[in-house]
């Protein structure tokens, strides 16, 4: 039987002798390869049918990863929060928006990873307070419009630094900012007002992180604003 290529990526990689995590990659990137199309989830069906939904989450659930193994530990916890992202929507389904669900980023809890976490808690304990890297708000997807696109991919080990840039870019270089040459003014998400120490850190302005990634240079003098964040439900 001809091997998926991803499967073949991950032998190249050395992470086939990690069965459960191996599986987790693969099945969790046949799920959104599925489900999702131009950053939009198509939650009807998988409510109809949340069969391979709850085996990821099943196999996710005794996954144990070291922070010192730091690619396969980010990549295992970026995607492990959005599919329990997409679990939380889908035990809540039909809903307008994450936030019509009480508890739905700091109560609800899920098993993964030999814990028993909260989305919070991955976001904020597990990946931002442990390595300090702001690209993360451009990847972790909260079920919401305002968020940045969930990809149609899983986050892998052997390329996560280049899936991190590009989703960081897109974002950076799309509908994440809006600029007033006019006015002299960029507003932004208010992802990087909530977050703003993590986009400042070393002494960085938000316009100095802007311009790391994006093409077209944002002149220091601009005035930075933001604008308001969309809940609504990143549905198809």
């Amino acid at each position: 039987m001809k091997k998926h290529p991803l499967y073949v990526a991950l032998l190249f990689m050395g992470i086939i002798s990690a069965q459960d995590l191996e599986t987790f990659f693969l099945k969790t990137n046949v799920f959104l390869e599925t489900h999702v199309k131009n950053g939009k989830v198509g939650y009807g069906a998988i409510h109809e049918d949340q069969s391979t939904l709850d085996e990821i989450l099943r196999i996710a659930k005794d996954i144990s990863i070291e922070t010192s193994d730091a690619k396969n530990y980010q990549a295992f916890w970026i995607n492990a929060y959005n599919i329990a992202t997409i679990k939380g929507i889908i035990d809540n389904y039909p809903t307008k928006s994450p936030l019509d669900n009480k508890g739905f980023f700091d109560k609800t809890k899920y098993s993964l990873g030999g814990k028993h976490i909260t989305l919070n808690d991955i976001e904020n304990k597990l990946l931002r307070a442990k390595f300090k890297d702001a690209r993360f708000h451009f990847v972790l997807v909260c079920g919401a419009v305002g968020c940045p696109p969930l990809i149609n991919k899983a986050y892998l080990p052997n390329i996560l630094n280049s899936q991190l840039d590009t989703q960081t870019k897109k974002a950076l270089n799309g509908n994440f900012l809006k600029v007033n040459t006019k006015k002299k003014k960029v507003e932004v998400s208010e992802i990087m007002k909530w977050y703003k120490e993590d986009f400042t850190m070393d002494g960085m302005t938000e316009i100095d992180f802007i311009n790391k990634y994006r093409t077209e240079q944002i002149p220091d003098n601009y005035k930075l604003g933001y604008f308001t964040y969309n809940w609504s439900l990143n549905k198809q």
